[in-house]
């Protein structure tokens, strides 16, 4: 089982909409067994992401200032797979079993997957090519990775291998 990461970058009543969506998207690989818990990370408390958590069942994090968005989240997560995600992430049909695969093949070196992204940005796009051939230093949206990778602390040391997975997000 993984756990869902969602991180709230932007002030909390512009992610709203996008946060739900997500959530509820995610509802597909819990009734799959596939995702167990999520975890809503944002650097700001607000009332309306403590409804959105209590109604959902999530967890909500406040990180503190300074501090890794995912390695917060990482630090409250219950299972051994992270699925790092933005509000507005809606994983492709298809996604359950992609990941399902991988969490259930992967080696012990083997410590990333990586969904496609279109929606990103063309720096994003870029940075993320880069990574597929040297290796990854940190977890980006879209992004599988082993809770104790994360919890070991960043940059990834040495560099993690990207495993590109079939599945991909859409945006909201």
């Amino acid at each position: 089982m993984i756990s869902g990461l969602i991180h709230v970058a932007r002030p909390a009543d512009t992610a709203i909409e996008g946060l739900a969506d997500t959530l509820s998207a995610l509802v597909a690989g819990v009734a799959a067994g596939l995702v167990g818990d999520a975890v809503i990370v944002t650097a700001t408390a607000s009332e309306a992401l403590e409804t959105i958590a209590e109604g959902s069942g999530a967890t909500l994090v406040v990180r503190p200032p300074g501090t890794n968005p995912w390695i917060a989240g990482a630090k409250v997560a219950r299972r051994e797979w992270l699925l790092c995600l933005e509000p507005g992430d809606i994983p492709s049909e298809g996604w359950i079993r992609s990941l399902d695969r991988f969490v259930g093949t992967a080696r012990p070196d083997m410590a990333l997957g990586r969904m496609r992204r279109s929606h990103a940005g063309l720096p994003g796009r870029l940075a993320a090519r880069g990574e597929s051939v040297v290796g990854a230093s940190r977890p980006r949206a879209g992004d599988v990775v082993r809770r104790e990778r994360l919890l070991a602390g960043l940059p990834f040391a040495p560099r993690l291998k990207v495993r590109l997975l079939m599945a991909r997000l859409e945006r909201a």
